[in-house]
């Protein structure tokens, strides 16, 4: 009997620790770093499904302090919980950092597929400006992706974007002309470049406050609530002279364009200021922030209620450019959900997701 109890014990010895006690799972791991000038995080949760979600986060207007190391983008930990790894970059300049941005992504792609195997699948999940370095990362690198995600996304051509960013300051100057806190050359000039971001939606909230008919005109042209205006201007006139200042000119012009929608369009299109893009500032939009509307991976696309940021003559662009291009097959538009600039709940963010995988 006590030999039989030895060998017992014996066998016990040579089994796998397994079979005595369950394998503690794997801990969430969060790495960070720097890629060519870009910080990037990668999150990896408890029990991953195996799969990639690169993040592409929004617009970060140029000198904004950066946290060190990079913060996680608020819908992070809704995709942890449902067991996705996630890669973000907070890119390698900020401002309209798109062709910066598509390239950043590629290279922490790249990355991290080094560093996490095996990835099953990969997905491009974008917000905001976010949205406009996924789609161009779904047409630029259709093999490294099973589909994209764009969110509030700005899915614009870079001529379209600059051409309509002009229009709004254009218009402002018309209605506007000389206004108190403002540079006598209105939006469009280089003085109002060099403002401080609060003088000038200050000196534009001034303004619209002064001839309530006109603000009104220009909401209502501009598809904007009329308290959400100053800071839509004020918008449009940062984002416009930081894309003039990175592509070395004004990148649009309107010297042609035959406005309509501003009320009296005869006395508009004869009084409003006309300008002529440069050749820089127009080639940098039309070569490093093309869209073509050719895709060959499944894109999903939502907006919010009431974004006053992309309003519907932006939401129109991609889909009409995805038509034209044969691609309509390959993308799907979303009811609006939630509200206001970018206003997704986890859950609308991972249903989404789920819409794109499900294509």
């Amino acid at each position: 009997m006590r030999l039989l109890l030895l060998l017992a014990l014996a066998i016990g010895l040579l089994l796998p620790t397994t079979a005595l006690h369950a394998a503690a799972p794997p801990a969430p791991r969060s790495l960070n770093g720097e890629l060519q000038g870009a910080p990037w995080r990668l999150d990896v949760p408890t029990h991953w499904n195996g799969e990639l979600v690169m993040l592409a986060h929004g617009y970060e207007p140029v000198g904004v302090p950066r946290a060190t190391p990079m913060a996680a983008a608020d819908s992070t930990q809704a995709l942890l919980d449902a067991g996705y790894a996630v890669a973000q970059s907070a890119y390698s300049s900020q401002g309209w950092a798109v062709a910066d941005a598509v390239a950043d992504m590629e290279r922490l792609r790249q990355h991290t597929l080094a560093e996490l195997k095996p990835v099953r699948r990969t997905w491009m999940l974008g917000f905001s400006m976010g949205g406009a370095v996924t789609v161009a990362s779904l047409e630029q690198h259709p093999q490294a992706y099973d589909g994209g995600i764009s969110l509030c996304g700005a899915n614009l051509p870079g001529e379209a974007l600059a051409e309509d960013l002009l229009t709004t300051l254009v218009a402002f100057d018309y209605f506007f002309p000389k206004a108190d806190g403002l540079p006598a050359g209105g939006l469009v000039s280089r003085e109002a470049a060099a403002l401080p971001q609060m003088a000038l939606y200050q000196g534009i909230a001034t303004a619209l406050a002064t001839r309530p008919a006109a603000a009104a005109q220009l909401a209502t042209r501009l598809q904007v609530a009329p308290d959400a205006l100053a800071g839509v201007i004020s918008l449009h006139a940062l984002v416009l002279h930081e894309l003039a200042q990175r592509a070395a000119g004004m990148p649009a012009g309107n010297v042609g364009t035959v406005y309509s929608g501003f009320g009296d369009d005869a006395a508009f299109n004869a009084g409003v200021q006309r300008l002529q893009a440069s050749a820089a500032g127009q080639a940098y939009v039309r070569e490093r922030l093309a869209l073509s509307g050719t895709l060959q991976k499944p894109l999903v696309i939502q907006f919010n209620h009431d974004d006053p940021t992309i309003v519907p003559r932006m939401q129109a662009v991609y889909p009409q450019q995805a038509a034209r291009a044969g691609s309509a097959a390959k993308l799907r538009v979303l009811p609006l959900a939630g509200e206001g600039h970018c206003g997704f709940s986890g859950a609308q963010v991972l249903d989404a997701l789920k819409a794109a995988a499900a294509r």
